[in-house]
């Protein structure tokens, strides 16, 4: 496995074009992968390839990619990089790989880490019991939230979202008007950009191609973890978690806890 950092140049017109199209964003990484086949479907217990955008700034836009093989960025690079400057430092080219295996293996039951998510929190509704269930996007920030919290979401990927000390909640818990568990300020858990994306996805039937509007709705979270199932984390990391995972979706990222905020709690 490896894990790959690719910094975005926003100033030019490829780079805009790709940051806006989830469909654009996710062919090019997929381009990244020479022996990597456009009907190639990774088996559902095999590692496959992630990726995410984060915006920290303007015009500090970030591409991570988690992917079983090196990747070979060239054509971002020369599509919304900064070719001229990789051309001088030929031994980064303009992205950086490292190997993601060693990380893996250290993971221990009871590690806490920072953690980084965009996913698609989704559930399933229906008006009556005739209908058909329809898959709907969670749109407020407690139900969001309510989505990563829930129990066995995190017992299958291995973790548990670390709680705040009783005297750092601003927010009491309880129930909302309509009955729902709110959990108040009781997590170390925080919803970032939610943003609302429409685009058309193509696909060939028939002998045509045919296109149709799809709406996703994505939502950045950041917060505190501990590890309780070393095994079922790795498969989280390298799996994803949730839907949407070729649209930027479903890569979770670990990161030390800084010090002093380790001490404070």
């Amino acid at each position: 496995m490896f894990l790959t950092r690719f910094r975005v140049n926003t100033a030019r017109s490829g780079a805009r074009r790709l940051l806006s199209s989830p469909q654009a964003m996710h062919a090019a990484v997929m381009s990244s992968f020479p022996y990597l086949l456009p009907t190639d479907r990774p088996s559902p217990d095999a590692p496959r390839v992630l990726w995410r955008v984060d915006q920290r700034a303007r015009a500090e836009v970030l591409l991570y990619i988690v992917s079983p093989d090196r990747p070979d960025l060239t054509h971002l690079v020369e599509q919304a990089g900064w070719p001229a400057a990789a051309a001088d430092d030929p031994q980064h080219r303009g992205w950086q790989t490292k190997p993601y295996g060693p990380f893996l293996e250290r993971l221990s039951t009871g590690d806490h880490w920072a953690f980084r998510l965009t996913a698609n929190p989704v559930h399933t509704v229906r008006r009556t019991e005739d209908e058909p269930r329809k898959i709907t996007a969670h749109l407020t920030p407690i139900h969001q939230m309510g989505w990563l919290l829930d129990p066995e979401r995190q017992k299958r990927g291995g973790f548990r979202i670390l709680e705040k000390p009783h005297d750092a909640r601003l927010l009491p818990d309880g129930t909302t008007h309509r009955g729902h568990r709110h959990h108040g300020d009781r997590y170390e858990l925080s919803v970032g950009a939610t943003r609302t994306l429409t685009f058309n996805k193509s696909r060939v039937t028939d002998g045509s191609r045919r296109s149709r509007p799809v709406t996703l709705v994505t939502v950045t979270f950041e917060g505190r973890l501990e590890v309780t199932d070393p095994e079922a984390l790795r498969r989280t990391l390298t799996q994803g978690i949730g839907r949407a995972r070729a649209y930027g979706c479903g890569l979770l990222t670990l990161a030390p806890i800084p010090q002093a905020t380790r001490q404070a709690s």
